[in-house]
């Protein structure tokens, strides 16, 4: 069973003067890997007179790249979608053995595929406080 959701966006910049925008990059538009399925979708951007390139980002997320002819007091993007949302299990997945028992490492083909996104900062002393209270007592990891 599933249920139509609408959904409408508004973002409305007024300017007391004329002022000229610089490209702007605009990423109100559903990802094309998303599980959900997109019924309808439509940007509106005002000023009218614009040129409008549709890009992809380097994880795939649409992009629309906007350049303005002329000065404007107004920039309006306006985003209106409707979506079908069907009822998805949130535990309906599976671990892969190696990664069944907190903590664990992911192997090495993995990790270099996951490299951007394992880098962090050193952690503040509120943070630091934080994860010394965390057990590292292995277990399994949906018990996490």
């Amino acid at each position: 069973m599933s249920i139509h959701v609408a959904l409408s966006h508004i973002t409305h910049y007024k300017y007391d003067r004329l002022v000229t925008l610089g490209p702007q990059i605009v990423r109100l538009r559903p990802a094309p890997h998303s599980r959900t399925q997109i019924l309808s979708y439509s940007l509106k951007i005002e000023p009218l007179d614009h040129f409008i390139n549709w890009q992809q980002d380097p994880f795939a997320n649409y992009q629309a790249r906007l350049v303005f002819a002329k000065p404007t007091r107004e920039f309006k993007v306006t985003v209106d979608m409707v979506v079908d949302m069907v009822v998805l299990n949130p535990f309906d997945f599976f671990l892969e053995p190696e990664a069944e028992e907190f903590p664990f490492k992911y192997q090495s083909a993995m990790q270099k595929e996951l490299a951007p996104y394992l880098v962090t900062e050193p952690a503040t002393p509120l943070l630091q406080a934080y994860l010394d209270k965390i057990d590292l007592t292995p277990r399994r990891t949906n018990d996490f």
